[in-house]
């Protein structure tokens, strides 16, 4: 008899972890989840794991959440899973993922060597990734860990489709993520746009170009990651000034922080923002500007697979 996979997940990804399981035929993980009054947590892994094929999702939006999904899969493997498959939907520390002055910490690097030295289950352990924000994450990993790399590619290429009239131009927000953004203009039979910044000072930057014609058209501006959407506006007004017609945005993390769906709406050049839920921000209070798309086909695409 073939068991069914078991799912589950830290407390901050339990929406995901529903989602996943509305799609495909899997076991819930259940877990108890206590708090201590000197904050500290306490966790139980309800579902027998022993000799089972184990998933795990969470993304590492946090501290706290990174140590409660790296103890959980320790427990679960020293609970006897056969294999286990760790989802990171978001994994965070991308900006420290290299050090530019003497002495800096590079988190992403010592986060990935954390969760290296989990002990292999008997199938190995296999880590997936989403749209990362570095190209390099996955070589800080070390030892037999299996590496995946998801690109939300489909996600975004149907969300620019629905939103967009035809003949609507591809952008970015920067240079460094024209790339990808070129990538997804191919696909889509598209022409692709960005636009150059320059630097005036530590905070602060103003767009002195952009590169293809988009006046008359509609503009889908893609960026793998808003945080404060300070970018994203000024790269907005840029294509705006340009004679762009209706502007729309996608990402694939959603942090939104700082009031970022705010100040997006009031700068009132950008019609739509569609994120994607790996970051559990999304769903942090109701905007008539955000619409959100889940990931959970793509996690079940991958399970499926093997």
């Amino acid at each position: 008899m073939e068991h069914k996979k078991i799912i589950f997940s830290i407390q901050d990804y339990k929406f995901l972890q529903d989602e996943v399981l509305a799609l495909g035929d899997f076991e819930k993980g259940e877990i108890e989840v206590k708090i201590f009054p000197d904050g500290e947590r306490y966790q139980r892994i309800l579902t027998p794991v022993n000799g089972r094929d184990v998933v795990l999702l969470g993304g590492t939006i946090s501290d706290s959440a990174t140590l409660e999904l790296y103890d959980l899969a320790y427990a679960l493997i020293k609970y006897g899973a056969k294999s286990i498959r760790l989802f990171f939907p978001y994994f965070g520390y991308s900006t420290m993922e290299r050090a530019i002055k003497t002495g800096e910490l590079v988190t992403a690097k010592s986060r990935a060597v954390m969760f290296s030295s989990l002990p292999r289950t008997s199938q190995g352990n296999h880590f997936i990734f989403f749209d990362l924000h570095s190209e390099g994450i996955p070589h800080y990993f070390e030892g037999q860990v299996l590496i995946n790399h998801v690109y939300c590619k489909p996600i975004i290429v149907q969300a620019a489709q629905e939103l967009a009239e035809d003949g609507f131009v591809m952008a970015c927000t920067d240079a460094g993520r024209a790339k990808w953004v070129e990538s997804l203009a191919n696909e889509m039979g598209v022409n692709a746009a960005f636009v150059f910044k320059r630097r005036i000072s530590g905070e602060k930057t103003e767009v002195t170009s952009i590169s293809a014609d988009v006046e008359g058209k509609d503009v889908v501006i893609y960026d793998d990651m808003v945080r404060t959407g300070g970018s994203l506006i000024n790269a907005a007004k840029a294509y705006k000034a340009a004679g762009a017609k209706k502007i729309f945005t996608i990402t694939t993390h959603g942090l939104f922080t700082n009031n970022a769906l705010d100040k997006i709406k009031e700068s009132g050049v950008i019609e739509k923002v569609v994120a994607t839920n790996t970051h559990p921000n999304v769903y942090d209070g109701p905007s008539d500007i955000l619409k959100v798309e889940s990931i959970a086909s793509l996690v079940v695409e991958q399970l499926n697979r093997g």
